[in-house]
């Protein structure tokens, strides 16, 4: 590879399986070096608990994997998967395992929060929309700290400090309690009304702002390295704020307002950038900011590429074995399910037939996955999108066949895949970058051109299974709802 041409940047994707490095040229975008260490998630039923300890480890292992190129780096910064609890102590010791984003025990804490805040007069929705541009599913984490005072108070007592995932890794590196805007707008407890914590709200959850870390405003710093033993980092350099994996991932697209986005991994995703603060009472869409000042306005489903391989694994078959004919709907709600709000949901098959082979059950997964994100999609889209515009596939599933196939398929729209990988890592290297240079990090980006990559014309709506499976989601609402204990 050629000398770099521009100063040095480092970009970190802290995911729910992995920590991912790369080192970036800040001049070409071209990444110099790489490094990725995994994680483990614990919990059974609704649990899903990581140990953050293990973040930082694998951060300093996806470091130290770049090689001599991470001691030359100008700037770093930390992007890392939203909504997750991290309660510390006052030595900024995790108290207990970190709650991630894909928790859903806080379902009753979550119904119960939506209620008390506008009191008796049933707007509850409404307001919690109005103020943070959202309403508190069990993925946020609102919800996840009200479930731990009332199930683990013990914990709760001796909890000195509330981060995300992204802020801890970042007080790691620096010393100082920092969030951002983006992954602040994902926690339930910060105003997308006024860009503040709403203390209305924490005293409902009866959490102290003293506890919260400070917001750290785009293009500022949110603080220097320190030297630490074990981290082949310079002692020094500057560490931009950070922010929530979606909202990095936008800045490595260099996203314009309006230009949709699916995103298939571990949960998945459609968003795009907006100027417009989004409200929406009903909960399909989460009204995030980004990390620039603009909003993103998002939905999230929590069964994605997990879910459907573990069909596939389940069916003995390879991801990609589809067959096409059959009349089956498979909902893969395995873990719950954020989009459509059913927390306690668990996977449906209907529709079996005598000749019904396993490629079109696979099939089906893959449909149903993919119609709860389409079905978001509209909701998430404002009068700034364009209507004829590709959707941007990215994540892990944006690979595949199949994946990419049943989104034409089920959209009707062309498709384009970018050509750049790990958009998380490359966003908060962007971020990194405009620190250094001194400029907007998606103008960074966009000089990279992220997004180009192969297009992909739309392919024929497939109407039939369309009002299938959209059916057959109405037909069961009920039984979807029910909580599904096991023995």
């Amino acid at each position: 590879m050629a000398a770099p041409e521009g100063p040095l940047v480092i970009g970190v994707d802290s995911s729910t399986q992995s920590t991912k490095a790369l080192v970036v040229d800040t001049a070409t975008g071209d990444v110099v070096a790489r490094g990725q260490a995994p994680h483990t998630v614990s919990g059974d039923g609704g649990a899903r608990e990581s140990d953050p300890e293990q973040w930082w480890q694998a951060l300093t292992a996806a470091l130290h994997q770049c090689g001599p190129a991470t001691g030359r780096a100008a700037a770093i910064a930390i992007g890392g998967q939203q909504h997750g609890l991290v309660p510390l102590d006052a030595a900024g010791r995790p108290v207990r395992k970190a709650m991630l984003w894909n928790d859903v025990r806080s379902a009753p804490q979550s119904a119960r929060l939506i209620e008390q805040l506008a009191g008796p007069d049933g707007a509850g929705p409404d307001a919690w929309a109005e103020r943070t541009g959202s309403l508190p599913g069990p993925a946020f984490t609102v919800t996840k700290w009200a479930w731990l005072l009332e199930n683990e108070p013990e914990a709760a007592r001796a909890t000195a400090a509330v981060r995300l995932p992204h802020d801890y890794l970042t007080e790691r590196l620096t010393g100082r309690g920092t969030t951002d805007r983006g992954d602040a707008s994902g926690t339930g407890w910060w105003s997308s009304a006024t860009e503040k914590y709403d203390e209305d709200i924490l005293a409902l959850a009866g959490l102290s702002p003293a506890l919260l870390p400070e917001v750290v405003a785009p293009g500022e710093t949110a603080g220097i390295t320190r030297e630490l033993p074990g981290l082949p980092l310079r002692a020094g350099i500057p560490v931009a704020p950070g922010t929530g994996d979606n909202a990095a991932a936008a800045l490595g697209l260099g996203l314009r307002p309006g230009q949709p986005v699916l995103s298939l991994g571990t949960s998945g995703t459609v968003y795009a950038v907006s100027q417009r603060r989004p409200v929406d009472p009903s909960g399909t869409v989460s009204g995030f900011a980004d990390a620039r000042g603009g909003w993103l306005p998002l939905a999230c489903t929590l069964n994605c590429t997990l879910a459907v391989d573990r069909i596939a694994a389940l069916l003995q078959l390879d991801r990609e074995a589809v067959e096409g004919g059959g009349s089956p709907v498979l909902l893969p709600f395995l873990g719950g399910e954020r989009t459509p709000h059913l927390p306690h949901a668990s996977g449906l098959l209907y529709g079996l037939r005598h000749d019904t082979s396993a490629g079109q059950l696979l099939q089906a997964a893959y449909d149903g996955a993919v119609y709860a994100l389409l079905a978001a999609l509209d909701r998430v889209l404002d009068e700034d999108a364009d209507p004829a515009a590709p959707l941007l596939l990215i994540g892990g599933g944006a690979q595949g066949t199949a994946w990419r196939e049943t989104v034409r398929r089920l959209s009707g729209r062309p498709v384009q895949v970018p050509a750049a990988k790990e958009l998380v890592a490359l966003g908060a290297a962007a971020q990194a970058a405009g620190l250094v240079l001194g400029e907007d990090p998606a103008d960074v980006a966009r000089r990279w051109d992220p997004a180009r990559g192969p297009q992909y014309a739309p392919g024929a709506l497939d109407e039939a299974a369309l009002h299938r499976i959209g059916h057959t989601l109405a037909d069961a609402g009920a039984l979807l709802q029910q909580e599904n204990r096991r023995p």
